[in-house]
């Protein structure tokens, strides 16, 4: 009889843009165990990212509500991965829903971080970390994490997730060839760049013989931004709501390039291969999201107020937001060299 193969779970319960983080640990856990079984269980609006990786056995999709536990319809899942028999099982985000359901998938041994006040993530995991020990990079986090099993970086720390292809055609008719993708919103007001500064941006990089597309996220908010940047300029080409996250990463897959804030749709698309080009503003973004990408892909803010007084606030409350002292000039350089090699 031949010898059991291996299983471990992986555990992620944050914001969608968060899920990529992951990857680079993903394939640290299955590097060293090409034959073992890697199972990756997150919030169902999270699956799509990680479905097309072929190197995942199972994405478990976990129907969330915010602040709903929702364990009756949680259930019949829960009893199904009781029943994989996970050798060990690691929770990337350390918050309740995590530690809960880590403990809750019958794992020998389950792993997490753990803050010093946080009693149910010590009851839930066999093994801990403490977060005062972790860097603040997301990637890193998730990788020092796993030095807790010995197991080392992966050939490389970049993010990966995959596209449908089966989408493709679909996409082809959003997003015609040869555009580059501006994505205006953020899931915090605080980390966007004015809509002036695209309107500026748009005619600049007009000017240089680029063809933009502009996008946004389906909320009533950022729709807005999207119809206050076509008041200012009725010329620009954008993206209708996308609500299918399947179609969006195809659309995404599409773009010569992709230009954003510290949001989903940037991390996307580093996952999906495209070029990007990051704004990044609050010290939050640049220690935890930016240090994956290289110093060309970074255009910086100014300094930040509401760092210094330690507000976490969505909506920036200085008057002159750091945001806003990204100048257009040196996003079109980025493009113009990142776009020449």
């Amino acid at each position: 009889m031949s010898a059991r193969l291996e299983k471990t779970l992986a555990l992620q319960f944050k914001y969608l843009g968060d899920a990529v983080f992951i990857t680079p640990a993903l394939r640290a856990l299955k590097e060293p165990r090409p034959d073992a079984e890697l199972h990756v269980l997150v919030a169902a609006e999270v699956a799509p990212l990680l479905e097309d990786l072929p190197w995942i056995k199972k994405v478990w999709a976990l129907p969330r509500t915010r602040g709903q536990a929702r364990l009756r319809e949680s259930w019949p899942l829960i009893r199904a991965l009781r029943r994989e028999k996970f050798e060990r099982a690691v929770d990337f985000g350390g918050n309740d829903r995590g530690a809960i359901l880590s403990f809750l998938s019958g794992a020998k041994t389950r792993l997490g971080p753990v803050e010093k006040k946080k009693l149910l993530q010590k009851f839930c995991y066999t093994q801990m970390v403490s977060t005062d020990t972790l860097p603040p990079s997301w990637v890193q986090r998730h990788l020092q994490l796993l030095s807790a099993w010995q197991i080392p970086p992966p050939k490389s720390a970049h993010l990966e997730i995959a596209a449908d292809p089966a989408l493709a055609e679909e996409a082809a008719k959003l997003l015609p060839d040869g555009r580059i993708l501006c994505h205006l919103g953020t899931s915090q007001p605080r980390k966007e760049w004015p809509v002036a500064r695209w309107q500026e941006f748009f005619r600049l990089a007009s000017t240089a013989g680029f063809a933009l597309a502009f996008s946004a996220g389906t909320n009533e908010r950022e729709r807005q931004l999207l119809a206050e940047l076509k008041r200012g300029q009725p010329d620009i080409f954008a993206l209708p709501p996308i609500g299918d996250l399947r179609l969006f990463l195809a659309v995404l897959r599409r773009a010569r390039l992709v230009i954003a804030g510290d949001t989903g749709p940037l991390h996307f698309a580093a996952g999906l291969g495209v070029p990007v080009i990051g704004l990044f503003g609050t010290a939050d973004s640049l220690l935890r999201s930016a240090p994956i990408y290289a110093a060309k892909q970074i255009v910086k803010g100014g300094y930040c107020f509401c760092d210094e007084k330690g507000l976490h606030s969505a909506n920036c409350q200085d008057a002159q937001p750091c945001m806003n002292a990204i100048r257009t000039e040196p996003v079109l350089a980025a493009l113009l060299h990142l776009l020449a090699r």
